[in-house]
């Protein structure tokens, strides 16, 4: 290399370059000087730093899609270094730390012919190392081919970090601050965390680089670890934290103060530790929503006509809910599929174009806390909004109790029974409170339907009626499956409610038939949901998928084909069109959760009846009345001597001493079902377990429990224990919790209908179903009492069935309606044709140890599991 410089002015004008907002300003040179036009010969890649200086810079033509990486990538990470300085205080100190102990440089007077230069001696180091200027000039040798540069070792990377200006967050903990951008609110580290410039106007002195040939290009900055745990952060906390950070930047603060939210205290300064507002007065936390993009609701309508189907008085501005979110004591205990909930809630019943939506969900899936979270939310927002609570009866309790559970507010809760309102203008002194003031209605079904239905003139009545009909804001129906039936008046009364805000809450939608199911979308979503905008290209298509002769109703085109069709490829066409259809009015969940249980076996077992019974099923076969024949039959399969009874007395008439008298002479041996349930009674006590029997009428159930009074001399409110329509809800809460906690208790026996909605008894591992309910969902429910949360054994289930008898007609029925629900709901690409079919077992092979026994397996003719 020559020593002598040759230096040629240059023919052209002093080289500029643009300011990040567009400007034309001259380039600087490393000392801060208008660039100078000198060409260093001496240098072997002279030409090629000119060319880059004039081109693209210190990663060539791919400088500006590098640059805006990392700007972007500071984007990200800027709100976490704003939310937890600590974390960059921690990855300053280690970048020093690495910079100190690994870079050493040495500087040598600057002059004219070696301006801007740095030379690089031996890795020594001299700590008086002199600030690096905020203008920096790049000289790379930018060889067409990298790969000469790469593999020699000679080249070092060296980079200069450019000084940053001081933050008052970061002063307090006394490391290197950090600034941020007065606009873009994200921090200006210019220096790299390991001690690199990475701003995209001071890029750092680069002499060389040192890599591996079968290395990726790419900057180690020595803080692997630190970053895969950053990233892992980020990950985890995208779908709560990233929001928080979303709405916090869209705020404009006046002042030096920085608030974030705190599950257990509230909006706190992050820098100084002031509390903004306390955590029991906040709502805000997850979810915001935005504008409904629905087509089929109108988006004309004016402010006074909002307010007048809301039915309450508030400012104009305020008749639309921007944000409704869970509060974070209920977020802490919201499990996917009830936030899932709670967010489908939001878009349907928040926004400008609010529509009714039904909540699907298992029962024992938790859509009691969760509509009751979402109503304290919503009078968080809506102060004046009123609630209307339309339930069965005989789980007001219930609703009661775990709105207590779970209020953050103190909010009243009224209703006709707990003050005694009989008469009209008792019910008009609560419905004037409950309008009033902020406060939430219970009302029962058919209490519901008898004011709104009462034709009588007087005044009380109409104003009764007035205030149910226009006065709620949010209509909440629970186990809304009830108003099923189109021409009831139930139904019709639930109609006339004019807010657009109707929920129906449901276990167990699929009830009987299609059309059941449509009449409860109609409810939700008037006047008909079929001739929605969003619905009718979907029945068309259905249409022109399914042809049955003589069949051109909607409902009855579906319910044939997903019961009878043997096109299996249709049904599936058939199912995804039905879900297409109702996929933002229907959030469906099948309770994935009982998984977590310890597991539920479900047995249908069909018995041989004894010659006895045989005989008796001949004349009952001869009546003409269904309900006759499902009655009488039912009190017949578990005993004939109970037969005569069944004919001759009433539902109400059957007394202790008749039933304790017929015991007495009969042989428990010629009634299949009284010893099946002898037997595993016997078993259950052996084994410490814990027995649950239903039947849908009482003289079955009155039979069983005189029966278990006879044979092991227990008492009722102690080792038996009874839930019909009958008791009161004192008694219903009483009985449950003392069987559940009791170690006396042995066997619960509920009317299926009594105990099918808000009862828990997950005190008994094995339950006995003795009759067929021409409804499967009822049957399920009952199920539900026993496998829900809170079993913490393995729930055994009986169906009993007696063999040649009209039973095995109502089953298949049932069944088929069964198997309806199942595919709409629970189908899935993985289910095939025969999914849901139930599976004969061997008796002795069935894996269940009571079954495989002697006593209960000889009268078994056959056995299925679902």
């Amino acid at each position: 290399m020559g020593s002598t410089v040759d230096t040629l002015p240059a023919k052209r004008p002093a080289p500029t370059e643009y300011s990040s907002e567009g400007h034309k300003r001259l380039k600087l040179s490393s000392d801060g000087s208008p660039y100078s036009n000198v060409v260093d010969y001496s240098d072997p890649f002279a030409i090629s730093a000119v060319l880059n200086r004039l081109d693209s810079g210190e990663f060539g033509s791919v400088t500006k899609d590098i640059e805006a990486l990392r700007v972007q990538k500071m984007q990200m990470l800027g709100p976490y270094f704003a939310k937890y300085p600590s974390l960059i205080n921690q990855l300053l100190k280690v970048a020093t730390n690495h910079t100190e102990e690994t870079v050493k440089l040495e500087f040598e007077p600057v002059t004219s012919a070696h301006q801007g230069l740095i030379k690089l001696e031996g890795g020594q180091i001299k700590k008086n190392v002199p600030a690096a200027p905020t203008s920096i000039v790049i000289i790379d040798s930018d060889d067409e081919d990298d790969n000469d540069k790469n593999s020699d070792p000679r080249f070092h990377q060296v980079v200069l970090p450019a000084p940053v200006r001081p933050s008052p967050a970061l002063q307090m903990n006394g490391h290197a601050p950090i600034e941020f951008d007065e606009k873009s609110k994200v921090p200006k580290i210019e220096k790299s965390l390991d001690g690199q410039d990475t701003s995209p106007r001071d890029k750092g002195i680069y002499v060389g680089i040192q890599e591996e040939e079968d290395e990726v290009e790419e900057k180690d900055d020595g803080l692997g670890d630190i970053w895969r745990e950053m990233s892992m952060a980020i990950e985890c906390s995208k779908d709560a934290s990233m929001n928080v950070l979303d709405e916090e930047e869209e705020k404009e603060e006046d002042c030096d103060h920085s608030f974030v939210l705190k599950d257990d205290l509230g909006y706190v300064c992050r820098v100084c530790g002031v509390i903004e507002r306390r955590i029991e007065t906040i709502f805000e936390f997850q979810y915001k929503v935005k504008r409904s993009t629905r087509t089929y609701a109108s988006d004309s309508w004016s402010s006074k006509e909002k307010a007048a189907m809301l039915g309450i008085h508030v400012a104009e501005d305020d008749l639309v809910v921007t944000d409704i979110s869970a509060h974070p004591r209920h977020m802490k205990q919201m499990k996917p599929h009830q936030v899932e909930g709670f967010n489908f809630l939001v878009r349907n019943l928040a926004g400008d174009n609010p529509g009714g939506c039904i909540l699907a969900h298992a029962p024992g899936s938790g859509k009691t806390f969760m509509i009751i979270s979402f109503m304290q939310s919503f009078l968080g927002k809506y102060p004046n909004g009123r609630p209307l609570v339309v339930l069965p009866k005989g789980i007001l309790s219930i609703w009661k109790k775990e709105f207590q559970r779970w209020q953050v507010e103190d909010i009243p809760l009224l209703d006709f029974y707990s003050v005694k309102a009989d008469n009209r203008s008792q019910q008009l002194e609560v419905l004037k409170k409950w309008k009033d003031q902020k406060s939430i209605l219970f009302l029962g079904y058919k209490q519901f339907s008898t004011v709104v239905c009462d034709d009588s003139t007087s005044r009380a009545s109409v104003d009764c009626q007035e205030i149910l009909l226009k006065v709620p804001s949010i209509l909440i129906l629970d186990e809304g499956h009830t108003p099923r039936n189109e021409n009831t008046d139930i139904m019709q009364s639930l109609s006339k409610v004019r807010t657009p805000r109707k929920v129906v809450l449901s276990g167990t939608l699929y009830q009987n038939h299609v059309q059941e199911v449509f009449n409860i979308l109609d409810l939700v979503r008037p006047p008909k949901f079929l001739k929605m905008e969003t619905s009718k290209p979907i029945v068309k298509r259905i249409y022109s998928r399914v042809h049955v002769p003589g069949v051109r109703n909607f409902c009855d085109l579906v319910e044939h084909t997903l019961q009878k069709d043997t096109d299996f490829r249709r049904k599936v066409a058939v199912i995804q069109d039905l879900r297409e259809m109702t996929s933002k009015v229907l959030h469906y969940y099948k309770g994935d959760f009982l998984d977590e249980l310890p597991g539920m076996v479900d047995f249908t077992v069909v018995l041989n009846l004894t010659s006895r019974q045989k005989h008796e099923v001949e004349k009952l076969k001869r009546l003409s009345r269904k309900f006759k024949i499902s009655s009488v039959g039912s009190a017949t399969y578990l005993h004939p001597k109970l037969k005569p009874v069944a004919e001759k007395c009433g539902e109400n008439s059957i007394s202790d001493n008749i039933i304790d008298e017929l015991i007495d002479k009969l042989d428990v041996k010629d009634g299949v079902k009284s010893k099946f349930f002898r037997n595993m009674l016997n078993m259950c006590e052996s084994a410490g377990e814990k027995l649950l029997v239903f039947s849908q009428y009482l003289l079955p159930l009155k039979y069983l429990e005189r029966l278990a009074v006879k044979w092991n001399g227990w008492s009722l409110g102690k080792e038996i224990f009874v839930i019909s329509g009958e008791s009161s809800p004192e008694q219903r809460e009483w009985s449950m919790e003392k069987f559940n906690s009791s170690s006396d208790a042995k066997v619960f026996f509920g009317s299926i209908k009594a105990c099918g909605e808000g009862i828990s008894l997950v005190g008994a591992s094995r339950v006995i179903i003795m009759d067929v309910h021409l409804n499967p969902s009822v049957t399920r429910q009952a199920i539900g009492r026993a496998f829900r949360p809170g079993q913490t054994k393995k729930v055994f289930v009986y169906r009993l069935l007696a063999a040649d008898s009209p039973e095995e007609e109502d089953h298949a029925t049932c069944f088929k309606k069964e198997l309806i629900s199942k595919m709409w709901f629970e189908w899935n690409e993985y289910c095939g044709d025969s999914a849901f079919e139930v599976e004969s077992v061997p008796v002795k092979e069935c894996g269940d140890f009571f079954l495989e026994s002697n006593s209960l397996a000889e009268d078994v003719k056959a056995l299925y599991r679902r």
